[in-house]
Parts: structure tokens; C-alpha cells; sequence
């Protein structure tokens, strides 16, 4: 007798942020990012899981852990519209595609060797000019630069 069982591919958590939706090829930049060595809670990291969103993609689940709008903005440099899945008592109670903020401060390094930024102990801040092309302009310099390259701070 052959029955159709669905499993989950990775155990359900308590409390606490499941990020999915990671393209595979960012899943561990995804957690060096949010600094998951340091923390001592249960996570589960889970790569290249078959998506329709994204092709192969990576899936985080972080126990009773939830993350600041600073962490998430980070995220959203390397990783644009991932989804954050916030979970009490197992079940999902909200739901957040990670979108880049209008402004980045502390977040890149700007390109421009000449800048402020990179010569004085001071925080980056960057613009966000297009959030579909994926394009930042420096506060101090005004060189544009493409979030796709940037290096973080």
C-alpha cells in the first residue's frame, strides 16, 4: 500500500524566527551576518531545499531569538526579500518579506578610498537611490555604488 506522506524537511521551533526564503548560494553569510555562532539558543540551518520563490533556497530557524530591525536591515543588503516568519507557541503569529530601508547607517563600507568615512572613525551612511537596481549613494562622498558589491562593515 502506497500512501502520500508529507514530512517537514526541518523540526518545527517553539518560540522564536524562522528566515526562509534565503537564495541557497547566501544561507551562511545569511548567519554570519546575525552573528548565530555567538548565540546560544537551538538553531537548525537548512540549504539548497527546492523553492518555486527562488530555485534552491536556504531556511534559518532560530529558538526563541528575535531579531532587531538593525539585524534585519543587514539582512536585506545581501539577501532582499527573504521572508522572517516569527513563531509563539508553533505557530506562525506574523510574517515579514525583509525589505531594504530608504537609509543604511553602519551597515557597507563605501568604495571611494578617499572618503570620510574610510579615513575618520566614523559610522557609513548610504542612501538608498533604487531599490529595484539595487543602487546606494555615500551621505559624505555621493558615489553611488551597487549593493550587490558592497563590502559589509
Amino acid at each position: 500500500m502506497i500512501t502520500d506522506k508529507k514530512e517537514r524537511l526541518v523540526a518545527a521551533i517553539k518560540n522564536g524566527t524562522v528566515i526562509d526564503h534565503i537564495p541557497a548560494s547566501k544561507t551562511y553569510l545569511v548567519a554570519n551576518i546575525l552573528e548565530l555562532q555567538s548565540i546560544e539558543q537551538p538553531i537548525t540551518i537548512g540549504n539548497n531545499y527546492i523553492s518555486k520563490k527562488v530555485g534552491r533556497k536556504g531556511i534559518i530557524k532560530v529558538s526563541d531569538k528575535y531579531f532587531t530591525d538593525e539585524e534585519i536591515s543587514r539582512l536585506s543588503v545581501v539577501a532582499p526579500k527573504i521572508v522572517l516568519n516569527i513563531i509563539h507557541d508553533y505557530e506562525v503569529k506574523e510574517k515579514k518579506t525583509v525589505e531594504t530601508p530608504n537609509e543604511l547607517r553602519g551597515i557597507v563600507r563605501c568604495n571611494n578610498p578617499k572618503c570620510i568615512t574610510n579615513n575618520e572613525p566614523m559610522q557609513t551612511v548610504f542612501h538608498v537611490v533604487d531599490k529595484e537596481q539595487r543602487t546606494l549613494k555615500c551621505h559624505y562622498c555621493d558615489i553611488e555604488q551597487d549593493m550587490d558589491k558592497v563590502q559589509l562593515v
